[in-house]
């Protein structure tokens, strides 16, 4: 719905009305009936002008976009893990127990003690990483769906971080659990297999101000200038105020350096993962998860899914094992991802999953939006009865 939507009544002053009728095309004996309905025509225009008087364009703004109000549905990536997670939901709802013991079962077994006993540096190697936070979100997201009659299919779009992607598609009915449980863990097993890990690492980097663009231009001549063998590239583009730079251990600390001499970055952050993801050093995992991929059958999703690589909603299901492909080894657009949704109208965020990072970075870049996180029972307590009744009128609207 567009913004410049015209609201009756709003900016016309009170003498632009039609004059009170003087005639009501009624029979002469009736000059009681037209007194009465010139009456009640008066008083109708009293309150009307009363009830507009006080709108301004702020206000009306205000009434315009909350006609225009949609919502996205997001899931988290790897770094989201962590001992004791889905423990309290599985304990609570039926509907994730059978969702944690299917994932458990699709993968062979101890994802679910891993996931409730760790310890967390198995948990965080990333080829157990990854299925843990995919069943986690999806038990979330059913519990939601039994309990409190929550429908994606009322949400616009729903996007996944990286990983997330695949919570994504198996939310929207693209992707089965089993199948994409299968998918991540193999993802996660030849991640993990393709490189070094002692010599590699990722760094998030709190950038200053307004320098997004100036760091996108800066890290691709850093690219050209490290020694052979060194690497060190934009793996996620978080927000406006964060990137992760991805590669060698020299070359991400030189990279850094570089970003924050200029005054374009504060902190850098080291993240706990187990590989670097998202640059070059994976693309050997991408070329042997291409026909795993390319073998998985996709059907379209029940709602726009946002791709990583793009920016952009999957244009059919047919693309979607390419660029999950490229997904490996690319750059994770999620700034201009959820800009793409910002954009068309989204200021609800529903973020399902083991943790709170991602509607921690929304909050700062969309201040004014409703953020809603959905990590544990008490989350679900909390927010289930509201995400029912919304989901219940945008599905009116549909």
């Amino acid at each position: 719905m567009s913004a410049l939507v015209s609201a009756p009544s709003a900016y016309y002053p009170v003498d632009s009305f039609s004059p009170a009728p003087t005639s009501w095309n009624s029979p002469p004996h009736s000059t009681q009936v037209v007194t009465s309905k010139m009456l009640r025509y008066q008083h109708c225009r009293a309150k009307l002008f009363s009830a507009t008087r006080s709108l301004t364009p702020r206000s009306l703004n205000a009434w315009t976009a909350a006609a225009a109000r949609k919502t996205a549905v997001l899931f988290p990536g790897q770094g989201a893990q962590h001992v004791g997670m889905g423990a309290d939901i599985y304990e609570a709802y039926e509907a994730a127990r059978d969702v944690i013991d299917e994932a458990d079962e699709a993968v062979g077994g101890r994802l679910k003690k891993l996931m409730f006993e760790g310890p967390q540096q198995v948990l965080t190697s990333t080829e157990n990483a990854q299925p843990a936070i995919l069943c986690h979100s999806i038990a979330l997201l059913k519990v939601l769906e039994k309990e409190y009659d929550f429908d994606i299919k009322s949400c616009t779009y729903a996007l996944g971080h990286s990983l997330g992607e695949y919570s994504a598609l198996v939310a929207t009915k693209s992707l089965t659990l089993p199948e994409a449980l299968k998918l991540v863990k193999l993802r996660g097993e030849l991640m993990n297999k393709s490189i070094d890990n002692s010599g590699t690492t990722m760094k998030a980097l709190i950038i200053s101000g307004d320098h997004l663009e100036d760091i996108e231009n800066v890290m691709s001549k850093i690219q050209r200038s490290l020694p052979e063998g060194e690497v060190a590239e934009i793996a996620n583009i978080n927000s406006r105020s964060q990137v992760v730079i991805s590669g060698t251990v020299q070359g991400v600390e030189y990279a850094c350096s570089i970003i924050q001499t200029r005054g374009y970055a504060g902190r850098a952050l080291s993240l706990p993962v187990s590989a670097p993801f998202h640059c070059s050093l994976m693309g050997s995992a991408a070329n042997d998860m291409k026909p795993a991929l390319e073998s998985a059958q996709f059907a379209e999703p029940s709602t726009e899914v946002i791709s990583n690589v793009t920016g952009k909603p999957f244009n059919r299901a047919s693309e979607i094992p390419s660029l999950l492909y490229k997904q490996i080894t690319k750059t994770v657009q999620w700034q201009r991802s959820t800009r793409f949704a910002s954009d068309d109208d989204v200021h609800d965020w529903v973020v399902i999953g083991p943790s709170r990072v991602l509607a921690n970075l929304l909050r700062k870049e969309y201040p004014t939006d409703v953020i809603t996180a959905i990590s544990t029972v008490d989350d679900i307590l909390q927010h289930g009865d509201q995400l029912s009744s919304c989901s219940r009128k945008r599905a009116t609207k549909l």
